[in-house]
């Protein structure tokens, strides 16, 4: 996700921080049958042939005031300031050019419904360069009539009450109480010296030195020049002082990318063995990726049981994308077995962002641990809604509590801004939760009441209880 230099930037659209080409001029027919298209509605793409949605249920989900467990929306800057740099720890543009899915590509005319829903007067007969500058000029004008209110116009637009901004930081605009900060905690695990870790892929060489600098920006923040001498202080210093500051600055849970740059296989802690390690290393010199890994795992727990013990949840990065290096067996959801089965750690809730996808019955199968959730984040934008119906389905039969919504919105530029992937992924997963419902209903293995209160629970009620959650217009339940 890299913000270009204005809105009507001409350069090559990046979304995720991932490099594109320019959008190709998207037929105007098909664009047009897209933005026609009921979001609800059964009768377009993948979906055909399902059964259609259950009109009365359809209107219940579309009012429902949902909760966004996970996305990265951007500070609402003017014109002219300075880019927002702050919207991901590890952001993917200095890492090799890799395909993305169909869904997510900037030709996608879902991406061009998007827009025009939230900037109607972009004209339908435009396309290709023309269509870029009018809706890069129809952006402009609503972000400068906004001005900070310009995050939570665009949460009404998709009809979500909070948003979970995940981002190395926040500022006007994405605070409280229609945002809540989830920051980014990848660099306490990383003390020491990484350049033997960044040799890993090509695609780590750019994402370690960048956890290197955040972790000096945190140590800046507390005051502290150098690395404390021993493991203990360390955590005592940095990590816990760190997280003491993130939960009182409202932050219900921390965030770990962790997947981007090795396995997701966290270890049971060596507390010996991690101390000598750091004690040796915290002064110079590279650890071998044997010895770092001790480190990690051991700094992993600690920061996970602190977290914990401060009611914040952690969040992990659980997909198999994005690049072409990224390792997508070290992603998979079994990767973290140890971490459900740690009776340590059970004070502490964990939530498997983007749902494991395609690995969605690993994640079912770790549901089943008193503190594993999962969210939906990303399987909003990435699968069809008819894709992502059959993975609700599956989770809601058996673990309905567990299940988050999330967008996972993020900036791509003026053609995939983070307010069109809000508005798509939240119009993605009101149409396959009506379609999963809907399923369970004709199949009679729920009741409408049950479907209401399902949609309610995935859409809102989960997120409430998970993190204890305070809402502005004073509801836990219903739209």
């Amino acid at each position: 996700m890299a913000v270009p230099p204005s809105v009507l930037d001409a350069g090559p659209v990046r979304a995720y921080g991932m490099r594109r080409h320019p959008l190709p001029p998207p037929m105007k027919a098909i664009v047009a049958a897209v933005a026609a298209c009921a979001i609800l509605s059964s009768a377009c793409g993948p979906s055909a042939g399902l059964p259609s949605v259950d009109p009365a249920l359809a209107t219940y989900i579309a009012g429902i005031k949902a909760v966004d467990n996970h996305a990265h929306p951007m500070l609402p800057l003017p014109p002219n300031a300075r880019p927002d740099s702050d919207y991901d720890a590890l952001p993917l543009d200095g890492i090799p050019p890799f395909t993305l899915p169909w869904r997510l590509r900037p030709e996608n005319p879902e991406w061009a419904a998007a827009a025009r829903a939230l900037y109607p007067t972009v004209p339908d007969t435009v396309t290709g360069k023309a269509y870029e500058n009018a809706l890069g000029i129809a952006r402009l004008h609503v972000r400068l009539a906004q001005g900070d209110s310009f995050p939570a116009w665009v949460l009404d637009r998709a009809g979500i009450a909070v948003m979970f901004a995940n981002r190395v930081s926040v500022n006007a605009g994405l605070l409280m109480p229609r945002f809540r900060w989830v920051p980014f905690d990848d660099p306490l695990l990383f003390p020491l010296d990484t350049r033997g870790e960044a040799t890993r892929t090509p695609d780590t060489r750019s994402l370690y030195p960048r956890e290197a600098a955040l972790l000096k920006r945190y140590l800046r923040g507390l005051n502290l020049t150098a690395l404390p001498p021993t493991l203990d202080t360390y955590t005592r210093d940095v990590v816990v002082e760190l997280l003491r500051r993130q939960r009182a600055a409202g932050a219900p849970a921390i965030k770990f990318e962790a997947a981007y740059l090795r396995p997701l296989d966290f270890g049971a802690p060596d507390t010996a063995r991690a101390r000598a390690i750091y004690a040796r290393y915290v002064r110079g010199g590279v650890p071998t990726r044997a010895e770092y890994k001790t480190l990690e795992d051991y700094l992993f727990h600690e920061i996970a049981r602190d977290a914990g013990h401060l009611g914040m949840a952690v969040h992990l990065h659980v997909l198999y994308e994005f690049g072409g290096f990224y390792d997508a067996n070290g992603a998979a959801p079994s990767q973290l077995e140890t971490i459900a089965n740690d009776s340590t750690l059970r004070g502490t809730n964990f939530v498997m962002l983007h749902g494991g996808w395609p690995l969605t019955n690993e994640t079912l199968s770790l549901l089943g641990k008193p503190n594993m959730y999962a969210d939906i984040s990303m399987m909003t934008q990435f699968i069809e809604p008819s894709q992502l119906a059959a993975v609700l389905r599956n989770w809601l039969s058996q673990w309905p509590e567990k299940v988050l919504f999330g967008t996972d919105a993020f900036e791509g530029g003026t053609i995939q801004g983070w307010d069109q992937g809000t508005w798509l992924a939240t119009a993605s997963a009101r149409k396959a939760l009506g379609l999963a419902l809907t399923g369970m209903m004709r199949d009679g293995e729920i009741t409408p009441d049950r479907a209401r209160e399902l949609a309610r629970m995935v859409l809102r009620e989960n997120a409430v209880r998970l993190y204890q959650l305070k809402l502005e217009d004073g509801r836990t339940v219903g739209p």
